[in-house]
């Protein structure tokens, strides 16, 4: 996939064109020409013209040789959210088809939840609802999130930090889950640059160093391997295989060990035109060199419930280094490379490469996300469910016909009886793993065979099935049990847990309890009506605490910015009568008032030269802080600006106190060299602070005395011309 250079609509239909046909690249073109209307006035933070994000986003999705409708959705995929475009005229001018596609990737921002976490979660459960419908607008919002991570560079620190993990949180293991490696890798190798841009540029540097070394032993490993298949006349296509960055960064974390102990990053992938000759070449291999126990892993005969196959193993090299084989057919291969999008069912004339298997049931664990959201009904709980079933490490474990069943690592036998089928699961009594009977809370593992043992006469579900299941089919199945069997007694229980929570919110529940806000909390938390909510409660399907804080939550709001208002305006008062602050002390005038106590905030510590803003504090007069503080951004916090500006101009006699933060790689005599370099700019430190990790990163923290920014740039200029300084940052408590 391109990543640098930026295409052209003629690219993207040229490229198009070669895999569909005329009428297909014309929906494709006029997809263009409406979107390039629609952001006309539109751009990116970058300055670009925004319509080039777009058109990046459906080059990828051409990559992945997507239908017209897919990369036209690609092209379109904005204009719902951030145009005047509605539904109803995307669906008139193109089709149901792409009108639903777009409707499904545009996010939920106009919506407003108390928190950023809630927003993000109900965002990302529209999205797999949506693509639970139709897997392509999971596909355009990969190849959308996959531009985004390309062009990150031009937005703050902080937002770069929060886009990177998300995605390494839900966007890539969810690439991982379609098997779509080349997705994958670059988003995880993106977000690992913006989240520790210094072990990413360190393993990057490393890598380098020892590339020809690395690209020599492959090379006599490859001409080894090419002579004994030459004798056996076998085609084969063989290369190293890149190791990724951040998998190099996860070993280092979670084995606690350096880049030079790392073994494993030599690696070869061998490519054949058949089954027979993959087990063929694997005897070659292991001919060759010796295998290294337990490394040997079979996915042509389990294939990953991602659709993945190959043959992996690792062998002692010709040097006693480890060497990891990889060997699969050339459709495995686009398989591995392409995941989901490699077996498309739209693609014209395709067929699907297993037809033992049909698509449809090939996606049976994502169809169920329908019935997970219909169960679920705080979009928090169900990204945490999703995390669990979707993106944790699995176990594979075997019916006793032989049968894979695939399960989220920590899964117990009721999972993998509720697995199989929902009355199997409630009418489970014990289970049998390999011949033994063993616990209800037996944690699973790799190649067990289960068998469940079930009763007629089983009375189903426990409650304490709900603490000891794992996968979210399993506590789905067996709330869904207790809904039914006690729909009235829940009822009574449920409400009557709500009035008790409420009371003790110290709240009347005749005040809250209005049908106006009843109906905003079951549209909140999908309710029908509001007996299914006080069910829920009852069966333990959300909590009463839950419940009774968004029932309060409007009135709490209410009588706290009452209180805060008069407060706050009696402190003021009482702040322009009692408090003068000494003429000049702050450097800093409010206008119209020329006796209120103002002060310089410590959090940001604003110089001249800084755009500044006034924020009213209660019993300290005007606080001033830098415009981009980030304690003073809230909506609450603008209602307390006050216009404030430096008084005259700055001479060097005053001083004012400003935190920096230098990281670079950890040397002898670092340390020393900054303080000089900082002596050299003739300006005084008050404080300093420093530290290094296992990583050999250094963090170097002080405080300067300064007069403003001009003479802040100065000192800036100087640490970063220091051998071994990374970065240096103003730092915001």
């Amino acid at each position: 996939m391109a990543k640098d250079n930026i295409l052209t609509i003629e690219e993207v239909i040229s490229r198009a064109g070669e895999f569909l046909g005329k009428e297909d690249t014309r929906l494709i073109q006029h997809a263009y020409d409406y979107a390039s209307e629609a952001h006309k006035e539109q751009y990116r933070k970058s300055g670009e013209p925004y319509i080039i994000h777009p058109v990046q986003v459906a080059g990828i999705l051409v990559d992945l040789e997507m239908d017209a409708e897919t990369i036209a959705g690609g092209l379109l995929h904005d204009v719902l959210e951030d145009t005047n475009v509605t539904f109803d005229m995307l669906e008139k001018e193109f089709n149901e088809e792409v009108a639903m596609l777009v409707d499904g990737v545009t996010k939920l921002g106009k919506i407003k939840y108390k928190s950023r976490e809630a927003i993000q979660a109900e965002n990302h459960r529209k999205m797999f609802v949506a693509m639970a419908k139709d897997i392509r607008v999971i596909l355009i919002k990969l190849a959308d999130r996959l531009h985004n991570m390309r062009t990150l560079k031009h937005l703050k620190p902080e937002k770069q930090r929060r886009i990177s993990n998300e995605t390494l949180e839900i966007f890539a293991p969810l690439a991982h889950r379609l098997g779509i490696s080349t997705i994958k890798w670059e988003l995880e190798d993106t977000a690992l640059r913006y989240l520790n841009p210094q072990q990413y540029y360190r393993i990057v540097q490393l890598m380098k160093q020892k590339r020809e070394q690395r690209e020599s032993y492959i090379e006599g490993v490859m001409n080894e391997v090419d002579s004994q298949l030459k004798e056996l006349n076998i085609e084969a296509d063989m290369s190293g295989r890149p190791k990724h960055l951040y998998s190099i960064y996860q070993k280092m974390v979670k084995q606690n060990k350096q880049f030079n102990e790392i073994y494993d990053l030599l690696a070869v992938r061998i490519i054949v035109d058949s089954i027979k000759d993959c087990y063929a070449v694997l005897g070659i291999i292991h001919t060759c060199w010796k295998p290294m126990p337990g490394r040997f892993k079979d996915y042509i005969a389990m294939p990953k419930q991602n659709l993945y196959q190959s043959l992996h193993t690792t062998v002692i090299g010709p040097k006693g280094d480890p060497l990891e084989v990889q060997i699969r057919t050339k459709e495995m291969h686009e398989i591995a490379e392409y995941g989901i999008a490699a077996h498309w069912a739209y693609k014209e004339g395709r067929q699907l490469a297993n037809g033992k298997k049909s698509f449809e049931e090939k996606l049976t664990w994502f169809r169920e996300i329908l019935e997970w959201q219909s169960e679920t009904n705080d979009a928090e709980e169900f990204m945490e469910s999703l995390k669990v079933d979707l993106f944790s490490d699995m176990v594979y474990v075997f019916t006793p016909k032989g049968d894979v069943i695939e399960l989220p690592s920590g899964s117990i036998p009721l999972d993998f009886a509720y697995k199989i089928h929902t009355e199997i699961g409630n009418k489970t009594i014990g289970a049998k793993v390999n011949g033994k009977m063993e616990p209800l809370d037996y944690k699973l593992r790799n190649g067990d065979i289960v068998e469940v043992m079930t009763s007629k006469h089983s009375y189903g579900p426990s409650q304490d099935w709900l603490k000891i299941t794992q996968t979210s089919q399993a506590k789905s199945k067996i709330k869904q049990f207790f809904k039914k069997q006690k729909r009235e007694e829940n009822i009574l229980k449920g409400k009557e847990a709500v009035e008790q929570e409420i009371h003790e919110l110290s709240f009347d529940p005749k005040e809250v309890l209005t049908q106006e806000n009843i109906h905003r909390v079951c549209e909140k938390f999908n309710f029908s009506n509001e007996d299914d909510m006080y069910a829920a409660v009852g069966y333990q399907g959300i909590t009463a605490a839950v419940i009774a804080t968004r029932l309060t939550d409007k009135i709490r709001e209410a009588r706290q910015k009452k209180q805060d208002l008069a407060q706050t305006i009696e402190e003021v008062n009482t702040d322009f009568k009692k408090k003068k602050a000494p003429k000049g002390e702050s450097g800093v005038h409010v206008e119209g008032v020329d006796n209120l106590l103002v002060r310089l905030a410590k959090c940001c510590n604003p110089v001249p030269g800084d755009e500044i803003i006034g924020y009213i504090t209660k019993g300290r007069g005007v606080s001033v802080h830098r415009a981009d503080c980030p304690n003073v951004q809230t909506e609450e916090a603008k209602q307390r600006y006050m216009h404030v500006q430096w008084e005259g101009t700055h001479t060097d006699k005053k001083q004012y106190h400003v935190d920096l933060e230098i990281s670079g790689y950890d040397r002898r005599g670092l340390l020393n060299e900054v303080l000089q370099g900082v002596n050299e700019t003739k300006t005084n430190i008050t404080h300093v602070n420093g530290r290094s990790d296992r990583n050999k990163m250094a963090i170097i923290q002080i405080t300067l005395l300064i007069h403003n920014t001009g003479h802040l740039r100065k000192i800036v200029e100087r640490i970063k011309q220091i051998k071994d300084v990374y970065t240096v940052t103003r730092t915001i408590h």
